[in-house]
């Protein structure tokens, strides 16, 4: 392919549909007429909430949906949207709050909605999920026990795909070189360019050599699994489930985006959510006890795996905060969601750092150890 067109697929790797190209799609795809639409924050892919009338068969009563449209790169891998999508509904099946997607008037999960940029053709798959009510964990005062549910909530996820999911389309989850699976990294390297002189780049530098030194080597110690991989507090939703309206009660009522699936291991799925719960967080050091202690009531970890916490939290840090900055450059349009991580990510890998691997240790597990 030529340099040109390469310069062409790079820009046009986030989707760009108008609202009036997404009305069309849903209705001449699915059938539906859309009597409401708005566009809702994305890291590279495109979404619109929207509301349908006119629903014909089943499920009866939904009336609100998300459309889905993936990146061009992602969009290249069919087989792997499938797996995600198979999983969304074995989850939903399984009793968790995940959406589901609706079938075209073809039966099809998912199609491909291609576009002629001059000598290219960029295609982008698409996909019409069930809407889940509730409010992001980060709109929301995080607590401890909502931090001990949602501890719980990764652990089941994990267990359940690892016990009794089988489907033929998993093989796609292994994606060794996908940049935000945790144990590459050390591929951040090639990205930290995009950090130019930020005064906290030695930081970043610091984790990737601890990570090759005393995580990699041990990646064969760790029970395997499938991982979410994106546990994030805009990822997760709340819905109020009982108390007065001045002191509500929460509730975990849906877990968003799939698209960082892959196959990693248990330990990461904790540090992961440990992470970005710290985001919003009033109190950011104590997070990790308490989603620890909620993990390790389904999961409990080996001595090995949480001896590997510290650094596996830092190293999902320096993943985020790296790809930002690198994303910015490439879109620079998106620069305030991109950033919402960023805000204080780097505070508090700082104060990781400054803290220590055996201070945090203690907070953590002293945290968890009140559970039992």
């Amino acid at each position: 392919m030529s340099s040109q067109n390469n310069q062409a697929l790079h820009k046009w790797n986030k989707p760009a549909f108008s609202e009036t190209q997404a009305v069309s799609l849903v209705e001449r795809v699915y059938g539906f007429s859309v009597s409401k639409i708005k566009p809702l924050p994305s890291y590279d892919d495109q979404n619109f909430h929207l509301r349908v009338a006119g629903l014909e068969g089943p499920p009866e009563g939904i009336e609100e949906y998300v459309l889905k449209i993936t990146n061009c790169e992602d969009s290249q891998n069919p087989s792997l949207i499938e797996a995600q999508t198979r999983i969304m509904m074995f989850l939903s099946a399984e009793g968790f709050p995940v959406a589901t997607p609706r079938f075209t008037t073809h039966g099809e999960i998912m199609f491909l909605k291609s576009i002629d940029i001059g000598s290219a053709t960029i295609g982008y798959m698409v996909r019409l999920l069930t809407y889940l009510p509730g409010q992001p964990l980060a709109t929301n005062p995080v607590s401890p026990p909502i931090l001990y549910e949602v501890g719980q909530l990764a652990a089941k996820l994990d267990k359940t795909l690892a016990e009794r999911f089988h489907h033929p389309s998993t093989k796609h989850l292994h994606r060794d070189k996908f940049i935000w699976n945790l144990a590459n990294v050390p591929l951040l390297e090639q990205y930290i360019p995009a950090l130019n002189q930020n005064r906290d780049l030695e930081v970043v530098k610091q984790v990737i050599q601890q990570f090759k030194l005393k995580i990699v080597p041990k990646l064969s110690n760790f029970r395997p699994c499938i991982n979410h991989g994106d546990l994030n507090d805009h990822n997760i939703l709340l819905d109020t489930d009982s108390g007065s309206p001045q002191s509500p009660r929460y509730r975990v009522s849906g877990i968003l985006d799939f698209g960082d699936m892959s196959y990693g291991y248990y330990v990461f799925e904790v540090a992961i959510t440990i992470m970005y719960m710290m985001i919003e967080s009033k109190d950011p050091l104590s997070v990790g006890g308490h989603i620890l202690a909620g993990f390790e009531s389904i999961i409990p970890l080996t001595a090995e795996e949480r001896g590997a916490l510290f650094l596996l939290v830092s190293g999902r840090f320096a993943q985020s905060l790296v790809m930002a900055a690198h994303t910015i450059l490439l879109h620079p349009e998106n620069e305030e969601y991109l950033m919402i991580t960023s805000k204080t990510g780097w505070k508090h890998l700082v104060k990781l750092f400054e803290m220590g691997q055996e201070a945090m240790e203690n907070i953590w597990f002293e945290t968890a150890k009140r559970y039992t």
